[in-house]
């Protein structure tokens, strides 16, 4: 009795030690005068964002004189480097991994102060590695806040109730979108399709087009260069998005009908009668406050999850890539308190927050708090793939985009838009 009680008494002791070492980790710490009064200004491309504002009001816990709020200019987009040079810019700003080399944000980026300086001491180690992305002179002038992935929300019940189980492999794809036609449903999977920005065709093809290019450094640099050398690339994974097409597993006419690629898609996957809708987390990110908006969800509850989409035998991609980052205007006001409030946000503890209360993938470590991207933990490392990492530009998915759109639509076939690589346009 007196061993096993020692057994026990040591490994509580190992318990509550690890415990107590994780807390001390995550407990911030100020570094200035916590009477300070001043003002920071955030500006991004959300209408609202709760999820910062909460932490707004986390912040004050500890600098109750600092005042702190959030903005969304006028055409965010294009006008931010106009913004960033008014008399009172932002302390804070979103940016976004497709401006990276796009000579419109050439003077945003000169903006943007050195995130990995030692002596704004940013816990950057609570942040996946292959999300940070430094320049070619060794700075972090963009820090991920939340990430994206590309995949398919699933109506579990409806599997449940038709006695199948999700594809994890291409041949279980076929086999669940035949039951399911079989059974009466219109269309296994759908998605957006009526334009090209977020259609359906390119969240199918994208993972596997990058999977294609990434140990093809030689295809990629083509790709990169808008050759039209690289047009085979697209092939495979252009296919089989036809083949799910021409087996009215992906009924076109139905997937018309949806009027959005945000709201819409929700909505529409709440009427209930859809066991796959095709989407990026962006998407799914809005699902939980629109339940109840949906009449029939509120009437016929289900549960949903997100899943990769299994376009080969060996199952699906997990593509890992920044959503929304943030960057520090280093002309700004108040520049040591901006640091601060970045210091305080950048931490396993505030991020995951945020990424939960927001309903986006965390880009820390500890990769899902939200039980609805689970399935994407599960993904083996090898199928984790970073477009940033790759070296995909925001050019070469503009293409697969459009490649994809026409080719699903019936613009163009495979073989036209294969040749036409680097000038394609919807």
């Amino acid at each position: 009795m007196k061993k096993r009680l020692c057994i026990i008494l040591t490994a509580l002791l190992i318990v509550f030690s690890v415990s107590f070492v994780s807390l001390a980790h995550a407990e911030f710490q100020p570094r200035l005068d916590t009477n300070t009064e001043c003002e920071i200004t955030v500006v991004g491309s959300y209408s609202n964002f709760e999820a910062l504002e909460a932490e707004f009001d986390s912040f004050n816990e500890i600098y109750p004189n600092v005042g702190l709020t959030y903005l969304k200019p006028d055409d965010y987009d294009h006008m931010l480097a106009t913004v960033l040079d008014s008399k009172n810019p932002p302390n804070i700003f979103f940016s976004f991994p497709w401006m990276y080399g796009n000579e419109e944000y050439y003077a945003v980026f000169e903006h943007m102060e050195d995130l990995s300086d030692p002596r704004l001491n940013m816990d950057l180690e609570c942040i996946r590695p292959n999300l940070l992305r430094y320049d070619a002179n060794g700075r972090l002038l963009t820090i991920p806040v939340f990430a994206r992935n590309f995949g398919m929300l699933v109506n579990n019940d409806l599997f449940e109730k038709e006695g199948l189980r999700v594809p994890t492999t291409w041949g279980e794809l076929l086999a669940v979108c035949e039951a399911f036609l079989s059974k009466g449903y219109i269309s296994p999977m759908m998605g957006y399709s009526a334009g090209p920005s977020s259609c359906l065709m390119s969240i199918l093809v994208y993972p596997e087009i990058v999977a294609a290019l990434a140990n093809d450094p030689e295809t990629l640099k083509a790709a990169n260069d808008m050759d039209s050398s690289a047009g085979p690339s697209m092939r495979r994974s252009l296919e089989l998005m036809m083949h799910l097409i021409e087996k009215g597993y992906i009924n076109l006419n139905q997937c018309n009908e949806i009027s959005d690629n945000y709201t819409q898609v929700i909505l529409r996957f709440f009427e209930g009668d859809v066991p796959m809708m095709i989407c990026t987390a962006d998407t799914v990110s809005g699902a939980e406050k629109r339940e109840s908006q949906s009449e029939a969800f509120s009437k016929a509850p289900f549960t949903y999850t997100f899943y990769p989409i299994p376009l080969s035998e060996a199952g699906g991609y997990f593509i890992d890539s920044p959503s929304v980052e943030f960057s520090v205007n280093k002309t700004c006001n108040n520049l040591d308190m901006t640091n601060e409030f970045m210091r305080f946000l950048i931490t396993h503890e505030e991020l995951n927050k945020m990424a939960l209360v927001k309903h986006l993938v965390t880009p820390t470590t500890d990769l899902f708090v939200n039980t609805v991207y689970e399935p994407f933990g599960r993904v083996p490392a090898e199928r984790v793939l970073y477009p940033e990492q790759i070296g995909i530009t925001d050019s070469l998915f503009i293409q697969v985009r459009n490649a994809s759109y026409m080719v699903g639509t019936g613009a163009a076939t495979i073989d036209e838009v294969v040749s036409q690589y680097g000038s394609l346009k919807p």
